[in-house]
């Protein structure tokens, strides 16, 4: 009798898929008014067109007939598309609620108004603009000229009208210096009650050749320090999905575990950190369907081509990355004689098939070891 386990079915979900996708993110345009150094999308631009409406608004049904509760419609720049009101009344007509992510900068007065008519106002969860700098000298060094200017006058329309709105700011090698004065614009002078951050990573614009956007390991840490601080300061008004807040509020927890004495946190000690696609999945601009916006080489199927509920839950693509999870980090060749593989998760897929083209392995930016010998080095 062999003592190999069987393979595992990649067409059957592992315990705690959801029967249906609660969210579903999705990307409507290619297209883009500004061209951004850290742009994850722009390889998933070429060769690939957008969906006509009529194609869309009948995904949309197919997504009320299963009962799929929000979507987030983003690009792209979603306000290129001259539906996109037709769009979002599709959304709401098959019961769904919404969330709009955007660059800011095709924003007017007339979008405002568009947004206030009919059911557009309280089926909106939130609008996020994205903003990398307190001043045009420090957000247009990783974006286009005059995009700040335009962004905020988007950005201070939106919440002038009562809307419920967020801003992104993704941290990179130009605005690290920039953080406390940007947290000051952004919370003490525009009015927001916070905003969230996250980090460029290694895909899409920023592996361009020459490009220096991505943070270097000082840089990093340094935000580490610096969005800690400040997030005390502002009350835990600073959130994050990823980057380095995140991975600060990780290690701190790894930290104060071990002083405790404990071998292991609870719930950790395999590739766990991708939880999204328990829940939630992506479709890309022209119909692909994907596990997530940062997977978008995993195709599930096309829209309006393929049953997205069939896909669900048998597509190989998103099961191989739900089954992540049951691979433990002592059997990784990087983490085996590593003491703390219980404490750690491996990070988000999407760094780890960008550099290696593989599913199984960690994100070294996520890995504490790591993070113990960069403080050696500075």
């Amino acid at each position: 009798m062999s003592g190999h386990a069987p393979p595992i079915d990649l067409t059957l979900p592992p315990r705690g898929v959801s029967p249906v996708p609660k969210s579903i993110d999705i990307s409507l345009t290619g297209q883009c008014n500004l061209k951004c150094k850290y742009c994850f999308y722009v390889d998933r631009k070429v060769g690939r067109s957008d969906l006509p409406t009529r194609r869309w608004l009948s995904f949309f049904s197919e997504l009320g007939d299963i009962g799929v509760q929000r979507v987030t419609l983003s690009g792209g720049e979603i306000f290129t598309r001259t539906d996109l009101f037709t769009l979002i009344d599709g959304v709401i007509e098959n019961r769904m609620r919404y969330t709009l992510l955007t660059n800011g900068t095709l924003i007017t007065s007339n979008v405002i108004e568009k947004l206030q008519k009919g059911k557009r106002r309280i089926r909106l969860d939130s609008i996020q603009i994205s903003i990398d700098g307190s001043t045009a000298a420090i957000h247009d060094l990783s974006r286009p000229p005059h995009s700040f200017e335009r962004a905020i006058k988007g950005l201070r329309l939106i919440k002038a009208a009562g809307f419920p709105v967020t801003v992104r700011v993704t941290l990179n090698h130009y605005n690290i210096s920039d953080l406390e004065k940007l947290t000051e614009f952004l919370i003490d002078d525009i009015g927001l009650s916070g905003f969230s951050t996250n980090e460029a990573i290694w895909m899409g614009s920023a592996q361009c050749s020459g490009q220096n956007i991505t943070l270097s390991v000082k840089e990093r840490n340094e935000a580490m320090m610096i969005l800690t601080r400040l997030n005390e300061q502002y009350g835990g008004r600073i959130d994050a999905q990823a980057g380095p807040l995140l991975r600060a509020r990780m290690f701190r927890e790894i930290e104060e575990a071990l002083m405790k004495g404990e071998t292991s946190i609870p719930g950790r000690g395999t590739l766990c950190s991708c939880g999204g696609v328990f829940s939630k999945m992506a479709v890309l601009h022209d119909g692909t369907m994907v596990p997530c916006n940062v997977l978008q080489t995993l195709t599930m199927g096309v829209a309006g081509m393929h049953s997205l509920k069939e896909a669900w839950l048998h597509s190989p693509a998103i099961n191989a990355v739900r089954r992540r999870r049951e691979i433990p980090l002592s059997a990784l060749d990087e983490c085996r004689d590593c003491p703390y593989t219980s404490f750690c998760t491996g990070g988000c897929p999407a760094p780890v098939i960008a550099k290696s083209n593989r599913l199984v392995g960690i994100d070294p930016i996520t890995c504490y070891k790591e993070y113990l010998k960069e403080g050696d080095r500075t």
